[in-house]
C-alpha cells in the first residue's frame, strides 16, 4: 500500500454513520500510506445542480468535521476537488475513450434514476460521474481506494477505464485496488440506515442537549410493552449503539438485564446518551475551535490543494505526451 485516495461529497454535516463508515478508516490509513483525501464538490452537483445554495457552507462544514474527527494535514493531503483543475482535464480526456454502454450499466446509475424520480437526472454530468470518479483516482495514481462493499462496481469501472486507456496510450495508470474495512452498521434513530434524507442522524456536531433529545426518540424493541417484559437486544438499535460506545463489562450487564426484563428502555437510553456525549465532546470542542479560526482552517485545504495540484500536473503532463498533443516548445 503506497498511495491511498478517497473523497466525500459535501452534502451537509457529517453524522456517526459517515464517521464509522469512512472517516475512521481514513484516520488509520493516514499512518500507513501516502494519503490523499478530497472534498468532492464537483460530485455534489451531479444530482443537486438545481439548488447549490448550501454548497459553499457544506464544504466548510466538512472541513471542520474532518479535522475535528482526526484527519491530520501533517499526515495526509487534504484538498478540495474543484481547486485542482487537472481533475476536469483528465475527466474530459478519459471521457473520449469510455463507451456509453459502460456508464449505462452502472448499477448505481440505474438505482438512483429509479429512486430519485423527483429530480431531473437525465443529464450528461450524472451519466458521466463515474468517469470523473475515475479521473479523481487515476490522476494521483492511487494504489488503494477505501470503499464500502456497495462501491466495488464503481471501482471496477475505474479499473476498466484505466485498462482501456493504457491499451490505447501506454501503461500510464495503475489499476487501483479496493480497501474494505470492517465498519459497524450503525442504524438511524428509526432503525433504518442512517441517512440525511431520512432525517434520522446523530451528527458529529450535535450538542449534548441535541444528542440527549435524539436518543430519547430512538426506536427500540417493539415487543417490549412493559419494563418487565424480556427484551431482544440483538434486534434493538439502541443496543447496536451500546456495542460500539459502551465498555464490554457494562455491555454484558445491559444485555443480561434487558433479556431478563430488569432494565427499562429509558434507563438504557440514558446510559447510551452519556456514552455518546463522552465520545462526541472532544470532536465538538475541536470543531468549534476550527470554525472560530475559519481562515486558518481553510488555509489547510488551500495548502493541501497546492500539494495535490503538483502531483496532478505531473500526471497530466504524462497523459498529454502519451496522447501526442502538440506543444509550442516542441518546435
Amino acid at each position: 500500500m503506497k498511495r491511498v485516495l478517497s473523497g466525500m461529497r459535501p452534502t451537509g454535516k457529517l453524522h456517526l454513520g459517515n464517521y464509522f463508515g469512512a472517516l475512521k478508516a481514513w484516520i488509520k490509513l493516514q499512518d500507513k500510506a501516502e494519503s490523499f483525501f478530497f472534498i468532492a464538490d464537483w460530485h455534489a452537483i451531479t444530482s443537486a445542480y438545481q439548488d447549490l445554495s448550501s454548497l459553499s457552507e457544506n464544504t466548510v462544514e466538512m472541513m471542520a468535521d474532518w479535522l475535528a474527527a482526526g484527519l491530520d494535514p501533517e499526515k495526509a493531503t487534504l484538498f478540495v476537488q474543484s481547486w485542482v483543475k487537472e481533475h476536469a482535464e483528465l475527466y474530459l480526456l478519459l471521457g473520449m475513450t469510455v463507451p456509453v454502454k459502460w456508464l449505462e450499466r452502472n448499477p448505481t446509475y440505474k438505482e438512483l434514476m429509479e429512486n430519485l424520480k423527483d429530480r431531473e437526472l437525465a443529464t450528461y454530468g450524472f451519466l458521466g460521474y463515474p468517469v470523473l470518479q475515475a479521473a479523481d483516482i487515476l490522476i494521483y495514481k492511487a494504489d488503494v481506494v477505501p470503499v464500502g462493499i456497495d462501491q466495488i462496481p464503481h471501482l471496477e469501472l475505474t479499473r476498466e477505464i484505466a485498462r482501456r486507456f493504457n491499451n490505447f496510450f501506454g501503461n500510464l495508470f495503475p489499476e487501483p485496488k479496493p480497501y474494505l474495512s470492517e465498519a459497524p452498521k450503525l442504524p438511524g434513530l428509526d432503525g433504518r440506515k442512517m441517512s440525511k434524507s431520512y432525517d434520522n442522524c446523530i451528527y458529529l456536531s450535535d450538542s449534548e442537549e441535541e444528542v440527549n433529545k435524539k436518543v430519547k426518540t430512538m426506536f427500540t424493541d417493539p415487543s417490549r410493552i412493559k419494563k418487565t417484559d424480556p427484551g431482544h437486544p440483538e434486534t434493538c438499535p439502541v443496543f447496536a449503539y451500546h456495542t460500539i460506545f459502551t465498555d464490554e463489562e457494562t455491555l454484558k450487564e445491559i444485555e443480561t438485564d434487558c433479556k431478563a426484563g430488569k432494565i427499562g428502555c429509558v434507563q438504557c437510553k440514558r446510559k447510551l446518551a452519556e456514552n455518546l456525549n463522552n465520545f462526541l465532546e472532544p470532536i465538538r470542542e475541536k470543531r468549534n475551535t476550527y470554525l472560530s479560526r475559519k481562515k486558518e482552517m481553510v488555509e489547510i485545504f488551500v495548502e493541501g490543494s497546492k500539494k495535490a495540484e503538483k502531483v496532478a500536473q505531473e500526471t497530466m503532463e504524462n497523459v498529454r505526451n502519451a496522447m501526442n498533443f502538440f506543444k509550442p516548445e516542441d518546435m
